[in-house]
């Protein structure tokens, strides 16, 4: 066990930049003739990788999807990362900071990108509301925590 006092918990940011981005309205120019009212779908994902001892990469994918009178209008996806400094944590608290203090860091650059590939591409402005990853991650901690039912074979 470390001790607090020689070695305090330390974390810092050490980069953050985009992994991967993707842009596709498969239905343009058509998509533009129809009335907007877009039905809007958002998927978060979060994947963290040890870089080496103390330095974990922590990728928050965020896929928004859109259609609008029944057709694709645009799939926007961001791969947001970032190296982080996680030291002198015990397990579970280093846990909660990759799994929710990281993420939150990353979500607005992920927002950011998403939006600017959207008006890009020609549509309207689409604002993506905040995210509390403190409750997302306690959702995960518990769903497995839940005990996985077991298959039963007629």
């Amino acid at each position: 066990m470390t001790d607090a006092k020689t070695n305090p918990p330390a974390f810092h940011v050490q980069r953050i930049y985009i992994r991967d981005c993707s842009f596709e309205a498969p239905n343009t120019p058509e998509v533009f003739l129809d009335d907007w009212k877009p039905d809007v779908s958002i998927d978060l994902q979060t994947k963290v990788r040890t870089v080496e001892a103390d330095l974990s990469e922590v990728v928050l994918v965020l896929t928004v999807s859109v259609k609008n009178a029944e057709k694709v209008a645009f799939c926007a996806e961001a791969h947001q990362a970032g190296i982080f400094t996680v030291a002198n944590f015990p397990e579970d608290q280093k846990a909660h900071v990759l799994g929710s203090l990281c993420p939150s860091i990353l979500y607005p650059y992920a927002r950011e990108a998403i939006s600017s590939l959207i008006m890009k591409g020609g549509f309207p402005q689409l604002l993506l509301a905040p995210v509390n990853f403190d409750a997302l991650y306690f959702q995960h901690l518990e769903r497995e925590q839940q005990p996985q039912d077991e298959l039963v074979e007629a």
